[in-house]
């Protein structure tokens, strides 16, 4: 556990660093924001930062989210120091801690936070069998590739395997393909130099000089720019790299964990994916069954999540109804972990009595999920249905182009997902990259898009 803390902490440092350094962790400090973006720029790595309530925190955390550092935040201050308290969650830190420190509760934050990134919560022998594959490859220096559906946990299993490794004491870095754009992803991997390129304004350090000695993650490694693939694959092979505007090449020592939510032995035939760049990523795959393919899982993950947000949200722990257990089982979850993690949340606010019932289980619009079911099984019994259906989808279409029909696709499946373009894309069967195309396209023509959590209607983009 790598902690940053920012800020004296209303001359408490001293003693919160202690705390922290007897349960195990890495402290480093800085002065101020400024010195902490600076520190983690020039890739100081961390896993958690504790934060002075006393500083800019609605800052700090715009900072941390406009560089795409994933990092969060802590803050600490005085018990007198309500209103800052509330505004620091506000502005986006995970949590408040009362000063003076608490050993007891500083231990529970950094166990927490060790806790989400490294847990896999499983019963069901199909996932039992992918956990034994994965602590068989762990210890070992081979690249991995994950894969799976959207939700399915790959990230989760990512962190499982550098956990597992003779690496787990060194860093772990996650950089998501998808969701930085190509212009800037080749600096946000490799580093740049001062003034490498317009508003490169300092030297940066990039993911990889960030994980040398640990692990690098490349989430959903399909969506890089196949001309990006090329000096990633240099980079892979001769473990070293060049920064953006850089005169010589840096070593590093890292072990690659890619993960896909798309076949990439079909994106190589379309001409979208290196083929050398997937045998050297492939070295072993570990595909992540869809929840659908492992149901006796359900009822692990349901009681974990009952828990977690029980807790967060400081409501009685309600136990699971055998009705609600076995109705979470029947569904299909094409979201996977993510949607019934979703679900649960929604039913530890929803649930009234001594424990959370089936009529507590509801979509996000508010449907009851056994609503839901009932009428996919009415539809599925009906011989005639398939073809009332065909015959109503055709009727739709006459009269109207393919370019319109295209649209309404896409956007209702969008819609359908809550906003959510990585789960859309999938659905669709097209990129991300494409998505975003058309999105774009739509909101120029002055078309509502749905924005990510909004399922229920459509906002410009």
């Amino acid at each position: 556990m790598r902690l940053l803390i920012i800020g004296s902490l209303n001359g408490q440092f001293g003693a919160a660093s202690k705390i922290a350094m007897d349960r195990g962790a890495k402290v480093a400090h800085a002065a101020d924001i400024d010195a902490a973006l600076q520190a983690l720029r020039s890739g100081q790595g961390a896993d958690l930062a504790m934060a002075d309530v006393g500083l800019d925190i609605a800052r700090l955390v715009d900072s941390l989210a406009a560089e795409r550092i994933n990092l969060p935040v802590v803050a600490c201050g005085t018990e007198s120091d309500a209103d800052a308290a509330v505004a620091a969650i506000r502005a986006g830190a995970k949590e408040y801690v009362p000063l003076p420190p608490e050993a007891d509760l500083i231990a529970a934050v950094l166990a927490a936070v060790a806790e989400e990134s490294k847990s896999v919560i499983y019963r069901d022998p199909v996932m039992a069998d992918v956990i034994h594959l994965a602590d068989q490859v762990a210890p070992s220096k081979a690249s991995i590739l994950i894969t799976g559906e959207s939700g399915t946990g790959k990230e989760v299993m990512a962190r499982y395997l550098h956990q597992k490794s003779d690496r787990s004491n060194k860093p772990f870095v996650s950089v998501n393909c998808a969701a930085i754009p190509d212009n800037l992803l080749e600096s946000e991997l490799f580093g740049h130099e001062k003034g490498a390129f317009t508003g490169a304004v300092a030297r940066r350090i990039g993911k990889f000089e960030e994980a040398d000695g640990g692990t690098l993650l490349l989430d959903e490694i399909s969506e890089m720019d196949i001309r990006l693939q090329a000096k990633l694959l240099r980079a892979i092979q001769e473990r070293e790299i060049d920064r953006v505007g850089g005169t010589k090449p840096i070593r590093v020592d890292i072990r690659i964990i890619a993960t896909s939510n798309r076949d990439l032995a079909a994106e190589v035939r379309k001409g979208t994916f290196r083929e050398d760049l997937l045998f050297r990523l492939n070295v072993l795959n570990l595909r992540i069954p869809p929840l659908r393919e492992r149901p006796e899982d359900i009822p692990a993950l349901a009681e974990h999540f009952n828990v977690k947000y029980s807790e967060a949200n400081g409501v009685p722990l309600r136990p699971l109804s055998e009705e609600t257990v076995d109705l979470l089982k029947r569904a299909q979850w094409s979201g996977n972990v993510r949607e019934l993690e979703n679900t649960i949340h929604r039913a530890v606010l929803l649930a009234q009595g001594d424990s959370i019932t089936p009529d507590a289980i509801r979509a996000p619009d508010g449907r009851p999920l056994a609503m839901m079911l009932e009428t996919q099984n009415s539809n599925a019994g009906s011989e005639d249905a398939p073809a009332e259906t065909a015959g109503k989808t055709a009727e739709s279409l006459v009269g109207r182009t393919v370019a319109d029909v295209e649209r309404d696709l896409i956007l209702e499946t969008l819609n359908h997902c809550l906003g959510n373009r990585t789960h859309a894309a999938n659905i669709l069967g097209i990129s991300i990259r494409t998505l975003r195309n058309k999105l774009k396209q739509y909101s120029n023509e002055g078309v509502p898009v749905p924005m990510p959590g909004d399922g229920n209607h459509r906002a410009a983009l």
